[in-house]
């Protein structure tokens, strides 16, 4: 939908709105149950059987959670719940950090394992019966280890820069009336995400969480029309840390295979542009909404994009001022990537 933007464009800092959404992966599923069970049973045992270690990790443990609902021993335990919880373990003194150089993505650690070391073990035997039969188990686990791959990016440098949240194609750039979040209109920009691209979002701008809000839904084929609007989405709304007051909304959008949508953000944190922000697990799309109607978007229908690498959109030189009174991301991988 068409509209006529206007000469100026200041808006005023939103103030904070719903909390976290927790865990990290808020519609569920087996994989993040098996996970959680797992770090009962790995706590318990540590407090048991290692109290050494136990007391090592309470002791390097940083920040604060006031009445934390999280049982936090040590770094892993921050996996599912670190955009609600608090606290977090500097690297140099973290032995579990080497986990953020791996360029798979820990959300999806779980599914690489279970997936992928059955595919493994379903192709050793099946190269003890017939070596033609290993092909299909092989190619399996080739791609649960490809679809989860974080590879590094480059981000680049610039002032007024917008680039990708996520890997794909991009399907529409509409100039819409009216944005309810925004209270005005809004330019969005769709992509599309197939099972061979990378599925790790990043935040499009140096800007503010704001509020993260999850929507239960379907799981169409997120190539559809109505997908966008029914499936199950992750929202997440970033104010800039330039002081323009602009607003940024980031929409993962679930998709039709056994899909399923992660956050790590926590609101009232600030984070850089190219910042890992979650991921959609096997198809989806993401949709970035941009509150300044003066955009130039550079980008459109069909171009293909790499999240944090490409640039989507240039907008006008904001006024003095930066926000202030907001938590900084702790950087906790090479890419700053939070606890």
């Amino acid at each position: 939908m068409r509209m006529t933007a206007p000469a100026t464009h200041q808006r005023s800092a939103p103030a904070f709105g719903p909390g976290a959404v927790v865990p990290i992966q808020p519609g569920g599923g087996w994989a993040i149950r098996l996970e959680l069970l797992w770090g009962r049973a790995r706590r318990k045992y540590l407090r048991l059987v290692r109290p050494g270690h136990v007391a090592r990790a309470l002791a390097a443990r940083r920040g604060e959670c006031p009445g934390c609902p999280h049982d936090v021993i040590d770094s892993r335990d921050l996996k599912l719940c670190a955009n609600a919880c608090g606290y977090w373990f500097p690297p140099a003194t973290d032995p579990f950090a080497w986990r953020d150089t791996v360029p798979i993505a820990r959300a999806g650690w779980a599914e690489v394992v279970l997936f992928g070391g059955g595919a493994a073990v379903a192709t050793a035997l099946a190269l003890l019966v017939w070596p033609w039969a290993a092909v299909l188990p092989a190619l399996a686990g080739v791609f649960v280890v490809a679809f989860f791959r974080d590879p590094p990016r480059r981000i680049p440098a610039g002032s007024g820069m917008v680039v990708s949240p996520a890997d794909g194609r991009v399907t529409d750039v509409t100039r819409l009336d009216w944005v309810d979040d925004f209270r005005g209109p809004g330019v969005r920009i769709g992509i599309y995400l197939s099972l061979f691209n990378v599925h790790v979002n990043r935040c499009p701008v140096n800007g503010t969480a704001v509020w993260v809000r999850y929507a239960p839904g379907r799981f169409l084929d997120s190539r559809r029309p109505d997908a966008a609007r029914v499936n199950e989405s992750i929202e997440t709304l970033f104010g800039s840390a330039d002081g323009s007051g602009r607003l940024y909304l980031v929409r993962q959008v679930a998709g039709a295979f056994a899909s399923r949508v992660v956050t790590t953000v926590r609101p009232g944190r600030r984070f850089p542009v190219g910042h890992k922000i979650g991921m959609i697990k096997f198809g989806s799309r993401t949709e970035l909404y941009l509150s300044d109607p003066r955009v130039v978007v550079l980008v459109r229908p069909g171009d293909v994009v790499r999240g944090g690498a490409s640039v989507l959109a240039r907008q006008p030189e904001p006024g003095p001022g930066p926000p202030d009174g907001c938590e900084p991301a702790r950087p906790l991988s090479p890419e700053g990537e939070s606890s």
